[in-house]
């Protein structure tokens, strides 16, 4: 079986339905939390790409270790980069989140 062919039809999505949930009667700092989180996931993201080109050479570099401490470096340099503002992504997800619930209510 092709597996193109088996995925689900994504025709029918709508950028509401794809939108996080939050829990009905969500506190501006819940909302203001998972807007965080999205930012810093998405900036981990960004930087996994950015450090994946970059070989590490000398006695003491690469191996399977510094595989796995490479990820969690970058997750961690994601979310200290969510926390002191980052790149103003979490502004907006909030905005539209806090919209979101305004107009399921």
């Amino acid at each position: 079986m092709d597996e193109i062919a088996a995925l689900p039809a994504l025709t029918d999505l709508s950028l509401t339905r794809a939108a996080p949930r939050i829990p009905r009667g969500a506190t501006p700092e819940e909302v203001r939390k998972v807007a965080e989180d999205f930012e810093s996931f998405f900036v981990a993201q960004m930087f996994q790409h950015m450090f994946s080109g970059i070989e590490t050479d000398g006695p003491f570099g690469g191996g399977h270790g510094e595989k796995i401490f490479r990820s969690l470096l970058i997750d961690e340099y994601g979310k200290v980069i969510g926390r002191q503002g980052g790149l103003g992504i979490a502004d907006a997800v909030e905005r539209d989140l806090l919209q979101l619930q305004e107009v399921e209510q």
